[in-house]
Parts: structure tokens; C-alpha cells; sequence
């Protein structure tokens, strides 16, 4: 392997191999706590922009699955076409796999997807230095390649990563036996949120993120908005005109993530950039009105201003760790939204109902 370096806006340098694609590579610096599931967290369109950090010690011991495609045409076994990171930082890249779905190394995977990995890094003293300093800009790079100036890398947060992630057309998914239909907002949406609906006979008409919902021909009975990258001010000026029809017209609503985001930035709300974000699996939520808690898949660096909110509209649910909204509805209106993730895969199922909470809506 090459000796390569991680270097982050403040002049830290964190040194290892690179791995993966030949080159360099920049983006914002994030990191998650997950165990596993390392193939859907790099093809989330949630982290586009972003180099990943996983504070697991040892990444693609299980290798990496085929691309088999369901009836529907979705990968089976990743959350898009494509992976999302600019850049992957591990502790231990495991040369070897053993899974008897695995079909080829974890560092094959990022030579083939053209991405940029860098290994031998104390990934869990990287992650407490961005836990006490904040999410900031890095580059990996051979440790002989002189360092960008950081004044000329572009913040993936200050451009319209939603538009890089959407689809550019609109895709109908029928199920054998439909009962109801959806209007889906692609903003970087996970394969399995799809899955979810269509294995309870959703019919789920994907839209591209800055559609209009008052001009859709077909009948709907509800309205979902994706999750997605970046920061949510950014789009919420063209698509908040959706958000309201959708109130206006009561049609029920629900928002994951960016959705969530979204609803509360198009009712009045604001939004504001956390220091390090919640990226991992094992977050606890509690329902503000029922007291039921449940343990979430989590990926975001956004967060509503509960204190923003206007009348009507209260926070639903709250995270145990740090008391952040973690969803929030309208008092009388079908239309409500969570932060975290249900359709989490690999990850807790404990939230999985929620699909049907919404469904039982339309």
C-alpha cells in the first residue's frame, strides 16, 4: 500500500495507506458508530459530499455483496446505484472475507467505484477529535502530494447536493396486489424505503426532488418526502410550495430525515447545522406524548429548531442523548415526520411500524 494522510481544515494529520482507488479525495468529514453494514452506509445518497469515517476497528471482513437486482429493478443488497462517499477512512481494512453472500473485498469495491480509501488510522481518536471540534472539510492524499488549499475545496453543504442524488425522471413501482398510492419526493432516497412500501402494497410513483405536487396527473393518496444530503435550506425554497398543496388539500404526509427538515422549514420552522451530527445505529427516541421509545438508525447533520416551530405544530419525538427533535406533526392535520430512520437495513427494526402507522392514514 501507498503511505497516504489524512489532513483536516485545522491542520491536523493523520497518517496511513491508502487503499482503493489511486488519486486524492476531499469533502466533509463525518463518522459513524455502526458495526456493520458498511455497503449500505457508503451507497446511502445521504452522505454525498462526505468522507466517512468508521470508528468500527476492522471494515470489509464480511467482503461485498452482488449486484442482483429485485423484480423491481432496486439492488437487492445496497441502498443505490452507486456509492455516495468521496472518501472512506478505516482503522483496519481486513484483506480477506468470509460471507457466503460476499462476491468480492472491501478494497476491490472502492478500486472498481473509483473511491479513495485511507487505512491504519486510530479511527475512534479521529471521531473524538470531531466530536470536540465539530464536522470539518478534509483531504486524503499520498503522504508525498502537497495539501490543497482549503480555500479552493467547495463545502458540500453550501451547493444543491439534492439534485445530484435525485432521480431525473419520474419511476412508477406497482406491487402484485396494490392497494394504495404514493407520491414520493426523491431526494437522495435509500432503496429500502422503497422496498418498505412496496412489501405492503404501496404503488410508489418517484418523483424527482423539485416536482410540483399539484401537477401530478395520478391520483394519490399520500405524500412522502425522502431523506437526502446537505443542508436542507438549500432546496426547501422550491420544494416548501409542495409541503403546503399537501396541507392545503389534507392529503397525509410523512417525512424521513431531509423530509423531516423540509416539513418544518415549509410551515415557518428553522433548521441549523449540528457540531458532529448523529450517524449510527443505536439512538434512542422517546415519543414526547406517549413515552414509547425506540432504539433508531440515524444519518444527519441537520436539525429543526423545536423552538421555532409555530402554532399548530409540536415535536413529536425527542433523542435521549442529547434532547435534539427527532420528529415532529401537526396538531389536527394528517401530516407529521421523523429524523431518524425506520427502514434502517442493516440496523434496529424497532421503528419499522412506522411505515404502517402512515399507511393506515391513507
Amino acid at each position: 500500500m501507498i503511505p497516504g494522510k489524512l489532513v483536516l481544515t485545522d491542520g491536523t494529520v493523520w497518517k496511513g495507506e491508502l487503499f482503493g482507488a489511486n488519486g486524492v479525495t476531499d469533502g466533509e468529514v463525518v463518522f459513524s458508530t455502526a458495526m456493520a453494514g458498511y455497503e449500505q452506509s457508503l451507497t446511502d445518497p445521504s452522505f454525498q459530499g462526505q468522507v466517512l469515517v468508521f470508528t468500527y476497528p476492522m471494515i470489509g471482513n464480511y467482503g461485498v455483496m452482488s449486484e442482483e437486482r429485485d423484480d423491481y429493478g432496486i439492488l437487492k443488497y445496497f441502498e443505490s446505484d452507486y456509492i455516495s462517499v468521496r472518501g472512506v477512512v478505516v482503522n483496519e481494512c481486513s484483506e480477506s472475507f468470509s460471507h457466503f453472500r460476499g462476491q468480492k473485498s472491501f478494497d476491490a469495491w472502492l478500486t472498481e467505484k473509483n473511491i479513495v480509501g485511507i487505512t491504519g488510522i486510530d479511527t475512534r481518536a479521529l471521531t473524538q477529535h470531531l466530536r470536540n471540534n465539530g464536522s470539518m472539510l478534509g483531504q486524503i492524499l499520498p503522504d508525498d502530494s502537497p495539501v490543497r488549499d482549503f480555500k479552493d475545496i467547495t463545502d458540500p453543504n453550501t451547493v444543491n447536493l439534492v439534485a445530484e442524488v435525485s432521480t431525473s425522471e419520474k419511476i412508477i413501482y406497482t406491487p402484485p396486489h396494490q392497494k394504495k398510492r404514493i407520491a414520493m419526493f426523491d431526494f437522495g432516497v435509500k432503496n429500502n424505503i422503497i422496498r418498505e412500501f412496496l412489501s405492503r402494497n404501496i404503488e410508489v410513483i418517484r418523483l424527482p426532488w423539485n416536482s410540483d405536487l399539484s401537477l401530478i396527473s395520478e391520483k394519490i393518496d399520500g405524500v412522502f418526502f425522502s431523506n437526502g444530503p446537505g443542508d436542507p435550506e438549500v432546496v426547501a425554497p422550491v420544494v416548501s410550495k409542495s409541503v403546503q398543496y399537501a396541507l392545503d388539500q389534507k392529503i397525509p404526509f410523512w417525512g424521513i430525515c431531509l423530509g423531516n427538515q423540509i416539513l418544518a422549514l415549509a410551515v415557518g420552522g428553522k433548521t441549523k447545522k449540528m457540531k458532529y451530527g448523529h450517524r449510527g445505529v443505536n439512538q434512542p427516541c422517546r415519543n414526547t406524548e406517549t413515552g414509547e421509545c425506540v432504539i433508531t438508525s440515524q444519518n444527519h447533520g441537520y436539525m429543526v429548531d423545536y423552538s421555532t416551530l409555530p402554532e399548530g405544530w409540536k415535536v413529536l419525538w425527542e433523542n435521549l442523548n442529547d434532547g435534539t427533535c427527532e420528529g415532529i406533526r401537526h396538531i389536527s392535520l394528517p401530516a407529521y415526520s421523523v429524523q431518524f430512520h425506520p427502514e434502517a437495513s442493516p440496523g434496529p427494526e424497532d421503528s419499522a411500524i412506522f411505515f404502517d402507522r402512515f399507511i393506515v392514514q391513507l
